[in-house]
């Protein structure tokens, strides 16, 4: 399997490559070449495996050439191991239509560890083959940076940089990031917004001197081998409701569009999605994209959603490029239009391309509320804000009566107690697992949002290329 940029002009290359560089060197992202094609009877065969073995099975055709089945399974085993339930990624029911896929029983509470435990273990292995060592620099916008350090912390070869906006984040996320305290692992907070973290990552990656220096590579969602992770749980759920003999819809609360473009890679494969809803907070950058072709940048709002306070979507490029007509050249120009102006109008190939698939809606936080709230009186559920705004979106869905509909419940309730405590009155406990993170002690840098500033610090502490 080879990879190409969205932007047309960085090299071919094979997935390890993909994994190790995370962005490419003409700034877009890495997609496959063409997509792999599953036949129903595919599909049907994936009834009544475990998740490590549908992992297995969705992700081969992306790694050829770079992992055996076996190095494959190995390291799903590895990474899906330290998860609290054994399917890994449960379904539950909440009516007769409505079902929410659990994501957050890995180490750190959130959707991102099913993604960034496998990522961690391609890391060790693929740096095991080579004499090199990785410097992985992130922004986070709550749990992106706890997910990923939990996945590297301690491993030989790799530092990593994690970059947070002061004070949105909630303090369960600061805290699952601050407290871990492992040589390889530094922890920045920014006077700025996520957006801004985000940038001066994107930033520290254009600087090809610094880049190859320290050998850069990302944790976030332009990482093609961490939205590769997430379209397993699409099938695995989708297969659980009768797929390939029913259409399946999910509702996906989104910021970054890494989550959601995971179900468009599983329908582009030949999973029956009915339906993929973007689901936004008042930072409704895509929901308007979707909706009226508008992709302009506005100011942050800071919500009860943290997770989703961006105004700029990393991994809307992918589908841009995809729906688009895989025009790399057309879609640089337009990207850097975007980066100069902050705005842009999308094609109208890319809408037709969206549209196929694609609805969203933006909910407020009297709509999460609600959700949140239905949630726990008709179905006993404790639902977090960013699930909540999912679930409101999902309810609103206009579907087929007949085709199931599987919010995706990005993070444990207890990451935003909070939140969770003013709508519905119950707040909710850690689970055991993390339940002294209050107990342990925080060690994180203060610095200005600044590329001099963040490039200065990491200058300093990381290993620089053999």
């Amino acid at each position: 399997m080879q990879y190409v940029s969205t932007r047309g002009s960085a090299p071919a290359l094979g997935f390890e490559d993909v994994t190790l560089a995370g962005l490419a060197s003409d700034g877009g992202l890495y997609v496959p070449e063409s997509w792999p094609s599953f036949s129903p009877d595919d599909i049907r065969a994936l009834a009544g495996l475990s998740y490590v073995e549908t992992a297995v099975r969705v992700m081969a055709p992306f790694v050829t050439g770079s992992l055996g089945e076996e190095e494959l399974r190995e390291l799903c085993e590895a990474a899906y191991g330290r998860f609290s339930h054994d399917a890994v990624t449960p379904l539950v029911q909440l009516d007769h239509r409505h079902w929410l896929l659990e994501l957050f029983h890995g180490p750190t509470l959130a959707f991102k560890d099913v993604a960034l435990q496998l990522l961690g273990e391609l890391f060790e292995r693929f740096l095991s083959r080579r004499e090199d060592h990785l410097t992985i620099v992130g922004a986070t916008s709550g749990d992106t940076g706890s997910a990923a350090i939990d996945a590297v912390a301690g491993r030989a070869k790799v530092d990593i940089f994690m970059l947070h906006p002061e004070g949105r984040v909630s303090d369960v996320q600061r805290r699952q990031m601050t407290t871990v305290r492992a040589p390889n692992v530094y922890n920045i907070a920014i006077d700025g917004s996520f957006d801004d973290a985000q940038a001066l990552v994107k930033a520290m990656f254009n600087d090809a001197d610094f880049s190859r220096r320290f050998n850069l590579s990302a944790v976030n969602s332009i990482n093609w081998a961490r939205l590769m992770a997430q379209v397993v749980y699409y099938f695995y759920a989708a297969v659980r409701l009768g797929a390939p003999e029913r259409p399946v819809a999910f509702s996906v609360p989104t910021g970054n569009f890494g989550d959601v473009f995971a179900g468009y890679v599983a329908a582009q494969m030949g999973l029956p999605v009915a339906r993929l809803m973007v689901a936004t907070n008042v930072n409704d950058i895509l929901h308007r994209a979707l909706s009226e072709g508008d992709y302009s940048q506005g100011q942050v709002v800071p919500t009860a959603t943290p997770s989703m306070d961006i105004q700029v979507s990393s991994n809307f490029e992918r589908l841009l490029f995809d729906a688009g007509g895989r025009d790399g050249k057309a879609l640089a120009q337009q990207m850097h239009g975007f980066e100069a102006s902050k705005a842009m109008r999308l094609t109208n190939a890319q809408r037709d391309g969206a549209s196929k698939l694609f609805a969203s809606t933006r909910v407020d936080a009297d709509g999460m509320t609600m959700a949140m709230r239905w949630a726990y009186d008709a179905a006993g559920q404790i639902i977090d804000p960013h699930s909540a705004i999912g679930l409101a979106a999902a309810r609103a869905m206009d579907v087929d009566p007949s085709v199931p509909v599987v919010t995706l419940a990005t993070a444990h309730a207890a990451k935003f107690r909070d939140a969770v405590e003013r709508a519905t009155g119950t707040r909710p406990p850690l689970p055991p697992r993390v339940g002294d993170l209050f107990a342990r002690e925080e060690s994180y840098a203060k610095l200005p949002g600044t590329f001099e500033a963040v490039t200065a610090y990491v200058a300093e502490r990381a290993t620089p290329r053999a």
